[in-house]
């Protein structure tokens, strides 16, 4: 009998146990909606003085970036409405502002305010808390480690093996030359940056850009580009949990695993090495000291090193960071170059005498083609390779017109906008190398000119971009003229660094 009573009683028990459960979740909900409503109303109360374009309740902003190629336009037509700042909505209750004015960039970038907590803490689980994310007293002393892996008598090595990996890139084009076919940059130039860095930095010859097939890394890369600038823009994804049950966030997470099994293997094989070789002084006697080097050895006041997770923080940051900003770079130069044959045809008579007769370039070489540098910064000027920068702010901020933000803002620096503000820059659509003769230079706010961020946070890895940049174009120049192909216009849009939908495209004839 008390069997049966327990076995009629359970189900009533059942239900009530659901019932407590769902009204639990429901209170869970109406309090976290609460303070996300208190919130919200307290970000438009610290923006009134910030007019921007009208706003869906639900959507934000979200809804006037289709990924078409247009959005960044859009940006810098509505930056001649509203000037110096703009608040953009993501969803109903993220708010980044965003400067696209010299002096207004001047304001965040002269401090060490770090990157903010919203789009940035998207890319933690795929580069760790390295140099690009991290803050306080951990990325002081990260920079102070890594800052002599960019000293010039570290850098000067590379440029051979960078000329190396852009001629066996310049080899494959050979047949586009024969055939004069349109052939798409991007993924050419990310083969060959991806096989610098692995040269330069981590001495490893991957032969990458002979193996058949698309290499995993590469293509891992693009999935999570893709995939964190989809996270950013679809509010519901700001959640872990939603976007770890998502589709999306499957192919993210399988993308990762292919980015860190890539980075744990040149790791590994360096460690591996190390035993072998014994102290630096012998590795130095046996090849060029590299970045992984220069990490594995990194000692602080305390005699420190890095742990084995600031390790692969800081190899994934710099793997991603110097081959896929660079590729961008890189792309959009010879896509510039191959649309202004005028200019073409300078840097080229210029870089021809500078290598005088030589088929390589050399650490002298770089300093001896100042027009061929103007081009490539005009090119970054109008392609930046990261088209915008975030932060959070840690106390009140004062803008030059005496508007005010409070601490906890998310301001962004856009990139592009202050390379495209007409207020800034004459005729800012024009190519015309010329903005950069020094004369013309001193005339503008070195904050008006910004691929590279400014401050004590700006890249790290600028100097070793640059150069490879010179040498890349140089070469290619050398051989092969650049043709325009008018039918494939780029059509730009924001990843993590400024890609194109469909590709970007040139034809080649060689020199004669």
């Amino acid at each position: 009998m008390d069997r049966a009573g327990t076995f009629f009683n359970f189900p009533l028990g059942w239900f009530r146990v659901h019932h407590l459960f769902a009204l639990l979740c429901i209170s869970a909900t109406v309090y976290k909606l609460t303070l996300l409503l208190l919130k919200r109303r307290k970000m438009i109360g610290n923006i009134r003085d910030f007019p921007g374009p009208p706003t869906h309740w639900l959507f934000g902003h979200m809804l006037e970036f289709k990924q078409d190629g247009k959005g960044l336009d859009k940006f810098v037509k509505w930056g001649e409405q509203y000037q110096y700042v703009i608040p953009l909505w993501f969803g109903p209750f993220v708010c980044v502002m965003n400067i696209h004015h010299p002096e207004f960039v001047k304001t965040v970038l002269a401090t060490s305010e770090p990157k903010d907590d919203f789009g940035y803490r998207f890319l933690e689980s795929w580069i760790g808390d390295g140099l690009l994310v991290s803050q306080g007293q951990k990325w002081f002393r990260h920079r102070r480690l890594l800052t002599p892996a960019f000293h010039y008598d570290v850098l000067k090595p590379y440029v051979n093996l960078m000329s190396q990996s852009a001629e066996i890139m310049l080899d494959k084009w050979e047949r586009y030359a024969v055939t004069k076919e349109s052939f798409e940059l991007f993924e050419h130039v990310s083969l060959m940056t991806l096989d610098s860095i692995l040269k330069c930095a981590f001495s490893c010859n991957s032969n990458c850009q002979t193996e058949g097939g698309t290499n995993a890394y590469i293509k891992a890369v693009y999935e999570l580009s893709y995939l964190i600038n989809l996270r950013t823009r679809t509010f519901p994804y700001h959640s872990g949990l939603i976007f770890h049950l998502s589709p999306h966030g499957f192919r993210y997470r399988k993308a990762r695993r292919v980015a860190h099994n890539h980075t744990e293997e040149v790791i590994r094989k360096r460690k591996a090495a190390l035993k072998e070789e014994g102290e630096l002084g012998c590795i130095q006697s046996k090849r060029y000291l590299d970045f992984l080097d220069i990490l594995l050895s990194a000692r602080d006041e305390k005699q420190q090193g890095l742990s084995d997770e600031d390790l692969r923080a800081e190899v994934d940051t710099f793997m991603f960071e110097g081959h896929d900003t660079t590729s961008s770079g890189i792309s959009f130069i010879l896509y510039c170059l191959a649309c202004h044959p005028e200019h073409q045809k300078i840097c080229r008579d210029e870089v021809i005498a500078a290598l005088d007769g030589r088929d390589t370039m050399e650490w002298e070489d770089l300093s001896k083609i100042p027009y061929t540098t103007m081009c490539i910064k005009e090119s970054l000027r109008l392609y930046p390779p990261v088209p915008g920068i975030g932060r959070i702010i840690t106390k009140p901020i004062i803008f030059p017109d005496g508007r005010t933000l409070p601490a906890g803002s998310y301001v962004g620096t856009s990139v592009y906008g202050v390379h495209r503000n007409a207020s800034v820059w004459e005729n800012p659509n024009v190519f015309d190398p010329l903005r950069f003769l020094p004369e013309n230079v001193t005339k503008r706010s070195p904050h008006a000119f910004v691929p590279f961020s400014a401050g004590p946070r700006n890249c790290i890895g600028q100097n070793f971009a640059m150069n490879e940049m010179k040498v890349v174009t140089a070469l290619t120049l050398k051989r092969y003229q650049l043709i325009e192909d008018p039918t494939l216009k780029p059509k730009l849009v924001p990843r993590l660094v400024l890609r194109s939908l469909n590709g970007i495209h040139i034809k080649i004839k060689p020199i004669d």
